[in-house]
């Protein structure tokens, strides 16, 4: 029998999760990259200002990753997320893409994002994992103290404590995740050690859907401070990767380099995050592929399975070890006349259930509403949107209408795909239920 995974040797935390147990690093330690750091500091006036970032950007030299990058993890992590900004910077400024990517930036990202085993453009790991620090200093050397007050970007794109708020909101909620990475792990352990009453895997499960319930409020939380106009107008453009974005004029995708090959890469997105993926393994929620996001044109592929080629290496590892070792659901299902077991983990899939409802409600009021918005007005005057092309018929007269076509920043169709994996959420109960009888 395969041992269950063991957190340290996939570089996760038991007290952080995906999050490092170290501060990322704010900034490189060489001076030979002081140009990387100044122009990725000063993008937020620099993309004020239209195209003038691809004029700064175009004039640096070409570098080579010396050791001082190469021979320490944080460091890399720290190259691969500038370079990501300045990537998505020089694409995306004043509203005309850029299909090329200097060698000086090209070079150097497509290097780092091989040995992280990222591809190379910005992701949930660059954006969130790898880009925050303490805001107060005194508390620098508390490595839980990961609180929304207490922490703050690296980097951003528009200067914005909207575009902050939405990175931070998502470190806080992978800190809370990791208990859900302890206890998952527990009931595991609890399951082969053959406890004859089921009370720690009931536990276990029991502190699972709690935990998941705190990742369900934290997820709420960001609209304390982020504006969803200030997001879907502002942040949201410099987000997107490559992968179906023919309407916003990258038809073959970006070349990187000019002798290079055009490449097509799905933009960050929390389908990113290796916590979500966890918790469906760890639950037996089983998604199936979709043509409605699919990022091959009409073919139907698992996204989220795609998904996990944009997660650290040694992060999608782990998942997969976890998937070969996991069998809460199937332990479950062959104990039907323990009422606390069934209960217990029916509680944990009701959560995630919330979860995923939560998450639509914020997909609606981040993403949907402000593209119906910005249809209305571009049909009204006779335009159609270049943010959101193709979408139903809006109804203008002020109702809320959700189009099925809208894109997300990863390259899908967001609503189809993020209400097939509620629904896929739910059938796990059900499927459960009708294997049982």
């Amino acid at each position: 029998m395969r041992p269950l995974p063991v957190l340290k040797e996939y570089r996760i935390s038991s007290d952080h999760g995906f999050l490092d147990d170290r501060l990322p690093l704010a900034r490189l330690s060489s001076n030979k990259y002081m140009k990387w750091e100044e122009i990725v500091a000063k993008l937020p006036s620099l993309l004020q200002e239209g195209s003038k970032v691809r004029t700064v950007i175009d004039e640096l030299e070409v570098l080579d990753l010396d050791d001082s990058i190469l021979g320490e993890v944080r460091e890399l992590r720290r190259a691969y997320s500038i370079l990501g900004f300045m990537a998505h910077a020089y694409i995306w400024a004043s509203g005309t893409p850029q299909d090329v990517l200097p060698e000086c930036i090209a070079r150097p990202l497509l290097e780092t994002a091989n040995i992280l085993g990222l591809p190379p453009l910005a992701t949930y790991s660059s954006l969130v994992l790898w880009n925050f620090k303490m805001a107060d200093e005194c508390k620098k050397t508390e490595a839980g103290c990961l609180d929304l007050e207490n922490i703050t970007t690296i980097n951003t794109f528009t200067g914005t404590v909207d575009e902050s708020w939405f990175y931070l909101v998502s470190v806080r909620f992978e800190k809370i995740g990791s208990a859900c990475l302890n206890h998952g792990l527990e009931v595991l352990s609890a399951i082969r050690n053959g406890d004859k009453e089921d009370a720690a895997v009931v536990n276990g499960l029991e502190k699972l859907a709690a935990t998941i319930e705190r990742l369900s409020k934290a997820l709420m939380e960001m609209e304390v401070k982020c504006d969803p106009n200030v997001f879907y107008f502002k942040i949201r453009p410099f987000l997107a990767g490559w992968t179906n974005m023919s309407h916003m004029g990258l038809p073959q995708g970006v070349k990187y380099g000019t002798e290079g090959k055009y490449q097509i890469f799905s933009g960050g997105s929390n389908a990113q995050s290796s916590l979500i993926q966890t918790l469906d393994i760890l639950l037996g929620v089983k998604h199936t592929a979709n043509a409605a996001h699919s990022s091959k044109g009409k073919s139907k592929v698992n996204y989220l399975d795609e998904m996990k080629k944009y997660m650290p290496r040694e992060h999608r590892e782990f998942l997969y070890h976890l998937a070969s070792v996991c069998n809460i659901r199937e332990y479950v299902s062959l104990n039907p006349s323990n009422r606390p077991l069934q209960e217990a983990y029916g509680h944990c899939i009701s959560k995630l259930k919330t979860f995923r409802d939560n998450h639509i409600q914020i997909v609606t009021k981040y993403i949907i509403l402000p593209s119906n918005s910005k249809q209305c007005a571009s049909n009204k005057s006779g335009v159609l949107s270049p943010i959101e092309p193709n979408t139903k018929a809006i109804n203008c007269s002020g109702a809320k209408v959700a189009s099925a076509k809208t894109i997300g920043t990863g390259g899908t169709r967001l609503m189809p795909f993020l209400k097939q994996c509620r629904d896929e959420t739910i059938a796990t109960v059900e499927t459960k239920n009708e294997n049982k009888n």
